[in-house]
């Protein structure tokens, strides 16, 4: 008699066998008579589970894995390929019997456990497998990814290479979509700001964010914390509408667009985003590109051109070289801070300039920014991108700064994360 598990198995092969069930296949890989490592197996399982067909993921190599994982992968996937072209008359038992051949399974025979007396016998020692590099396989980057990557290299592998965890979000960021949908409406309706219709456009505003946040009103744990948040985006609206009308009173401008994609290409990789709203100035017809943001941020222009300078923040200078290749005159980056209710709209705002200039350190909000500095973050995404798809890493360290770990969906899983300031003392 077959055992169950051995049992189990061929049946799973016969349901493929016949109809070509992705579940069937998913317990089949998963059984030890797969030859598949068992945390190799349930990776692919998981992510059949949200992206398709598993002989697809496993034939475009979807996950990394080392030589002999990949071995058997690739056999296993040719022997479902060899069960699925069995001819349609066949029947279970002459399917399951295929399986057992193709697999190599023999017969179970019942035995008597062997009667232990008390010694030991060491295995020998297993040698380690060499170390196999990885790479990405998809060529298109954001700003995003080349961030997450600068950050925390080990965030970048769990996030973009393994889709480790599906980060469902957090009301910080259904806060930040909402307020942004608002905004983009505002917009739309009035891309010309003008001092004599701020009530109007305040009113609207208040009306989008509550019609944004309704949209939204799944996605918050309780109603209570959905109305706390809809409340915090229409006190920051009245000072976001103040600050509007300030700026179209000092300099007349037109909004030309929001949610514009920004697309570029540099030495064979594909850059892509989207540019939260883009400003032309009514008498010089230079573009600002302004990136709204409701989490923390630099505090000051000099910070912010530091992390530029420094290569820890690509965002803002991939939209002006996406915009530059477009034909803009770009004059200007802006971060629009949206997070505190309590304080005044003052925008982290740097004026590009063509020759070099020496950063200010100063805390205002206002500065400037060379072009030959944002010729080097361009350079640096460069060489991001060539590290990435070179396949010359074989590991992924983590950060050093606590800080990235705060929101981290990979947190609880990585053994070597920094120790919290608080905590280094103790250990």
């Amino acid at each position: 008699m077959h055992s169950a598990e051995h049992r189990a198995f061929l049946t799973s092969a016969a349901a493929w066998s016949r109809s070509g069930d992705e579940r069937s296949a998913g317990r089949m890989l998963r059984s030890p008579f797969s030859g598949v490592p068992n945390d190799v197996a349930a990776a692919y399982t998981a992510l059949a589970a949200r992206e398709g067909s598993l002989l697809e993921l496993i034939e475009r190599e979807r996950l990394a894995a080392g030589a002999a994982s990949r071995d058997t992968l690739i056999a296993f996937r040719a022997a479902l390929r060899d069960l699925a072209n069995l001819p349609a008359s066949a029947g279970d038992e002459e399917r399951m019997q295929a399986a057992a051949q193709r697999f190599a399974l023999s017969e179970p025979q019942a035995h008597e456990p062997a009667a232990f007396d008390g010694a030991f016998q060491l295995c020998a020692p297993a040698s380690a497998e060499a170390s196999v590099g990885v790479r990405t396989h998809n060529p298109r980057f954001s700003a995003s990814q080349l961030n997450t990557y600068v950050e925390c290299a080990r965030k970048w592998y769990y996030r973009y290479l393994c889709a480790a965890v599906e980060d469902k979000g957090s009301s910080a960021s259904y806060y930040g979509t909402a307020f942004h949908n608002a905004l983009e409406d505002l917009h739309k309706e009035f891309p010309q700001p003008s001092p004599d219709r701020s009530e109007e456009m305040d009113r609207k505003l208040q009306g989008y964010i509550n019609a944004s946040f309704d949209s939204f009103r799944q996605k918050f744990d309780t109603p209570v914390e959905l109305e706390l948040q809809r409340r915090r985006a229409r006190r920051t609206a009245h000072k976001y509408v103040d600050w509007l009308v300030a700026e179209a009173r000092r300099a007349p401008f037109t909004v030309v667009g929001c949610e514009l994609p920004a697309e570029l290409q540099l030495e064979g990789f594909d850059f892509i985003g989207y540019i939260d709203r883009l400003d032309r100035d009514d008498r010089t017809g230079a573009v600002a590109v302004i990136d709204y943001k409701t989490g923390s941020i630099a505090a000051s222009a000099a910070e912010y051109r530091e992390k530029v300078r420094l290569f820890k923040d690509f965002q803002l200078p991939f939209y002006y070289w996406a915009r530059t290749e477009q034909g803009d005159r770009v004059s200007r980056l802006a971060l629009i801070p949206l997070k505190d209710a309590l304080l005044e709209v003052k925008p982290i705002s740097l004026e590009v300039v063509p020759v070099p200039a020496s950063a200010n350190r100063s805390n205002s909000t206002t500065g400037v920014i060379p072009i030959a500095e944002l010729e080097r973050a361009k350079a640096r995404m460069i060489e991001v991108c060539r590290e990435l798809t070179s396949g010359e890493r074989s590991s992924f360290d983590v950060s050093e700064d606590p800080a990235a770990c705060t929101y981290c969906a990979y947190s609880a899983a990585c053994a070597n994360k920094p120790y919290p300031e608080e905590d280094r003392f103790g250990r």
